[in-house]
């Protein structure tokens, strides 16, 4: 089958990330024709780039707009109108369920006049609608009144969110979307925004595959107002937001991208804005796609308390190529605890610190290696003072970024980890699979990950973590057999073959449950679904009945016909009964053969 990936990357190196995941996917499963549709960043200038590989198609997401006339009179009503209608559902409460109609018309509108949804979002026309609309009564502003420059950034960063609509991907050709017999996002976000769109034109089902929500990650980038804060410093924080939101155009990196930063240039008010759009469009996201699959339980929580429907999620765990990887070595001679990670508080390196105290107070010969580099300005400086005024700095290494994780974990005795939230299994699997035991605190993934081969520790309990490390530090049997049992779980767990093999029997139960869909979405006559197999198979040779239109019950419009699916039923039409001469004319006296049935 035809199976097209969307997702988000970033040049010259767009097989990073949710792009190597989608690489070994389309490698381990041969028998599927992939189409990669990548949302990407501008070009840099200086940079090389790669040569493009066969059937990749990019559209630049975020940076200058694409070139494309203006709109006709008409045309840029019908854009207007629609919107209005979707930016009323990001600031009305009351009107949050029109979202998806006001996307679904902007697409429509788009499609039937290329190239000018860009030129109309970036227009005087749609900043006026966005201001208008903002400031209506009962609008939420609960984040501040928006000023002029607001509108202004909104009214970029929408464009730019919005620029997937536009794309020249909604046909029925070659790389079209329309062609695929079903669309896999990667990573969620404005990657859905095609799948969405071919589901409402074409009816092309698809399935949602998230490692890291990026709803979650959007709301870790835009940190809430502290209430009750010092005034000096809230003061200075937010004249310093105003100041940096003026080179907003060609300084930032527009919203929706694998991370947001923390330091965003946007005041508050735009940030409540983008927060709100990437909320709706999730919600819309999770409640039209086919299947989620989760890269973790506890991303399956987060995605059901943002109105996924539980019977259409199922756990699939990342998959990494590190499961081939041999155990680490012997031990260092030294008791040495070793943690790896940015520095940054929500690592709770600080955690770490005390607990090694305790820790070193029992065993003098211990050490603590710390592995990463400073994700939070000062933060390494703040640790290293941490360290010094418990007076463990003689057997702390701040030692950088490794070579590799491999080499991390063969220079430590036990893994340890901090964090306050776990939510990537990453770095927990990479541990696991050295063999080294692993202790780590009781967040996120980490039950979900260790399970029982590791020790967890509540959260900022520095007595609770230390005396977890001791136990291990003083017994050699029990780390051996838990460091073993938990390499043993991560390779029956995170390897590669259990995630094309899940995939491959979601592609086929997708497919069965979808073999053709009506013109104009994936609902028949009246809003209802249509019914699989509810046409004989003589129906799919052609067009239809004579005239072009299905007069059955269920009153459905003629299906789309999917490439090369009549010409391979004609064929074997004409090897189940010879006495035909026209393949492509279905003879209503003769039954339908058994094979012809069957294929159907």
């Amino acid at each position: 089958m035809r199976v097209a990936l969307l997702t988000e990357g970033a040049r010259p190196h767009p097989d990073r990330g949710a792009g190597a995941w989608c690489e070994r996917l389309a490698e381990g499963l041969p028998e599927h024709e992939f189409e990669r549709y990548l949302l990407t960043g501008p070009d840099d200038p200086g940079a090389r780039r790669p040569p493009a590989r066969p059937g990749t198609h990019h559209l630049v997401l975020w940076g200058r707009r694409p070139r494309g006339r203006a709109p006709g009179a008409l045309r840029r009503r019908q854009y207007a109108r629609a919107y209005e209608d979707l930016v009323r559902a990001l600031v009305l409460p009351g009107e949050r369920a029109g979202f998806g109609a006001g996307l679904y018309r902007l697409a429509a509108s788009a499609r039937e006049d290329e190239g000018t949804l860009p030129a109309f979002l970036a227009s005087a026309h749609a900043r006026r609608v966005l201001e208008r609309t903002w400031r209506l009564p009962g609008a939420d502003t609960s984040a501040g009144q928006p000023l002029v420059r607001d509108v202004l950034v909104a009214a970029d960063l929408l464009e730019q969110c919005l620029r997937p609509l536009s794309a020249p991907w909604y046909g029925t050709g070659p790389g079209g979307l329309g062609a695929v017999d079903l669309c896999h996002v990667v990573g969620g976000g404005p990657a859905a925004l095609p799948a969405l769109v071919a589901r409402q034109l074409h009816g092309v089902p698809f399935v949602v595959t998230e490692h890291g929500l990026h709803l979650r990650e959007q709301y870790l980038g835009y940190p809430p107002r502290a209430e009750g804060r010092a005034g000096a410093e809230s003061e200075e924080r937010q004249a310093r937001d105003e100041r940096r939101s003026d080179d907003r155009r060609h300084r930032v990196r527009a919203p929706g991208g694998e991370r947001a930063s923390h330091a965003a240039p946007y005041r508050w008010p735009v940030r409540a804005l983008l927060l709100s759009f990437f909320r709706a469009l999730t919600e819309e996201t999770y409640r039209q796609a086919a299947i989620l699959t989760p890269g973790s339980a506890h991303d399956q929580q987060w995605q059901r308390r943002c109105g996924a429907d539980p019977a259409r999620t199922r756990v699939v765990h990342e998959g990494t190529p590190a499961v081939d990887r041999p155990a680490a070595g012997p031990e260092p001679e030294r008791p040495t605890l070793v943690w790896a990670g940015p520095l940054e508080p929500g690592r709770d390196t600080e955690l770490v610190l005390h607990a090694f105290a305790r820790v070193r107070a029992e065993l003098p010969a211990a050490r603590l290696v710390l592995h990463g580099e400073e994700a939070a300005p000062g933060y390494r400086a703040h640790c290293a003072a941490v360290a010094e005024r418990l007076g463990v700095t003689a057997a702390v290494e701040f030692a950088g970024r490794p070579g590799s994780l491999a080499e991390a974990w063969q220079g430590g005795t036990v893994a340890v980890f901090s964090a306050l939230s776990q939510r990537s299994p990453r770095l927990l699997v990479d541990a696991m699979l050295s063999g080294r035991a692993v202790v780590s605190t009781d967040v996120g993934v980490a039950r979900e990950v260790v399970g029982p081969t590791g020790l967890l520790v509540p959260a900022r309990d520095p007595r609770a973590l230390a005396g977890a490390c001791l136990a291990l530090l003083r017994d050699e049997e029990r780390r051996s057999r838990l460091g073993l049992a938990g390499r043993l779980r991560a390779q029956e767990r995170f390897a590669v073959e259990p995630v094309t093999g899940a995939f491959r029997e979601i592609y086929l139960e997708l497919v069965s449950q979808y073999p053709a869909f009506p013109e104009g979405g994936g609902a028949g006559h009246g809003g209802r679904a249509p019914r699989p197999f509810a046409r004989p198979a003589e129906y799919w040779l052609n067009d239809g009945p004579a005239g072009g239109r299905d007069e059955e019950a269920d009153g459905a419009p003629a299906p789309r016909r999917r490439a090369g699916q009549a010409g391979q039923l004609a064929a074997l039409a004409v090897r189940t009964d010879p006495t035909r001469t026209d393949p492509t004319r279905p003879d209503p006296a003769r039954p339908v053969g058994p094979a012809l049935a069957e294929a159907v």
